[in-house]
């Protein structure tokens, strides 16, 4: 009985590994994806920025084929590395919240008023700083600091819808094509 006892429980620790293997997403098998979010370049410079995927695409659009993203059940997670002086235009989320953790450099968050977006409210985040900005609210960033920033950004849908770029935005007509 003990030989058998034994061989269930390699069976047992074997299916963990697999589990914890099939649920581990390091930073070496990471990239920067400076195209993802390209298009938004066309807009000017100050708008090209990098998204590092972890679990799930975010709501940058369809990245199924990436095998190196775990897939998301009831959010996604990712980073973005945003440039010194660069911006994160004008966007709503209207499915869901997002949220800003801040790993590296300063980060500028402002909410735009949803009746007209010219009323603003603004806040700048350092290391460990972070923001929930609930679904339905427009908002931007900018990197305020003379480095990169690099922040986390965890959106509350498995699979978000893209956001809208509301007529305050510099990315208002702005097409991904």
């Amino acid at each position: 009985m003990n030989q058998h006892s034994t061989a269930d429980e390699d069976r047992c620790a074997s299916g963990l590994r697999e589990l914890l293997d099939s649920c581990v997403a390091t930073r070496e098998s990471r990239h920067e994806d400076w195209d993802t979010l390209g298009f938004q370049a066309k807009a000017g410079d100050e708008f090209r920025r990098a998204q590092i995927r972890y679990v799930g695409s975010g709501a940058t659009g369809d990245h199924e084929g990436d095998d190196r993203i775990l897939p998301a059940g009831h959010f996604t997670f990712s980073n973005m590395r945003l440039p010194a002086g660069a911006v994160g235009p004008e966007h709503t989320h209207h499915d869901a919240e997002e949220v800003f953790f801040v790993l590296e450099g300063h980060l500028e968050v402002t909410v735009h008023d949803v009746e007209d977006g010219t009323r603003t409210a603004s806040r700048t985040l350092g290391y460990r700083d972070l923001v929930r900005v609930p679904a339905g609210v427009p908002r931007s960033l900018r990197n305020t600091g003379d480095t990169d920033a690099l922040f986390c950004v965890i959106i509350g849908a498995a699979r978000p819808q893209l956001p809208t770029y509301p007529p305050t935005s510099a990315m208002h007509g702005v097409t991904r094509d």
